[in-house]
């Protein structure tokens, strides 16, 4: 397994954002984690590349505590990480943006090795065309995947994908889907975190399924669509299961 998570909770003050959450993650696997807003799939996030210490449990990356570690040193052991609100560094090119996880991530390029898989990367994602412009000069879609390949640049063994596909169109979910497709056919386990359903449900091998930080439920896209704790805590109509099984196709044009 790359990632085992072991009874996790967490506390912040008299909250309680995490309870008992336990599951394992074999290496080559989408696994989608949904939820309603403020259900702790981002507090979730934030345990397993270290971020919050767990108030009881533990993490297990590649079979190593994260508990303590500083997030440039999960970076190295391999892991990494988007986020819902994208952060570039917008006063530099798309090229220098993706440079900087080839230098900080895994393998620890230099600048010259760096500048190779930035342009590799680029090319993958589908932002070659953009190499030279500013990073504040990219629309919402073209930022979402400059931290995807910012990400990709770090060589990681593990993503956590948050909300990738936010803010998007359908053809632009499409086609971050079918990046996120090609990552996992590379061998990079993911986690994604998403509230658009028909794109997670499709993607997936296992969905897990987070409500005001309890692990309500685990299983394939099916299983866990028909469940019915599920269904009166995030997706609200019995009907929905069958709509969020269609092929990508008619995801894409339901959305």
């Amino acid at each position: 397994m790359i990632l085992q998570v072991e009874g996790v909770s967490k506390l912040f003050g008299g909250l309680q954002a995490l309870t008992d959450v336990t599951f394992d993650l074999p290496q080559g696997q989408i696994l989608g984690l949904i939820g309603p807003n403020g259900a702790g799939k981002t507090t979730l996030f934030n345990v397993i590349n270290g971020v919050y210490t767990p108030n009881e449990g533990r993490v297990l990356f590649n079979g190593k505590q994260t508990a303590g570690m500083k997030t440039y040193e999960m970076a190295r052991a391999g892991l990494a990480r988007t986020h819902q609100i994208v952060r570039p560094l917008n006063e530099i090119s798309v090229r220098e943006n993706v440079m900087v996880g080839a230098c900080f991530g895994r393998e620890n390029h230099s600048l010259g090795k760096a500048g190779d898989i930035a342009e590799e990367v680029m090319e993958f994602v589908g932002l070659a065309d953009r190499a030279d412009q500013l990073a504040s000069s990219l629309n919402v879609g073209q930022k979402k995947r400059l931290e995807m390949a910012r990400a990709l640049a770090s060589r990681p063994y593990l993503m956590l994908l948050d909300e990738v596909l936010a803010g998007l169109n359908p053809s632009e979910i499409a086609g971050m889907v079918e990046i996120v497709r090609k990552i996992r056919n590379r061998g990079i386990t993911i986690i994604m975190i998403e509230h658009v359903m028909h794109a997670v449900m499709n993607v997936s091998e296992r969905i897990i399924v987070l409500d005001y930080g309890c692990q309500i439920a685990e299983g394939t896209p099916e299983e866990v669509a028909n469940n019915e704790k599920v269904i009166e805590a995030y997706l609200g109509d019995p009907k929905l299961a069958e709509r969020l099984m269609q092929d990508d196709d008619e995801f894409v044009r339901a959305e």
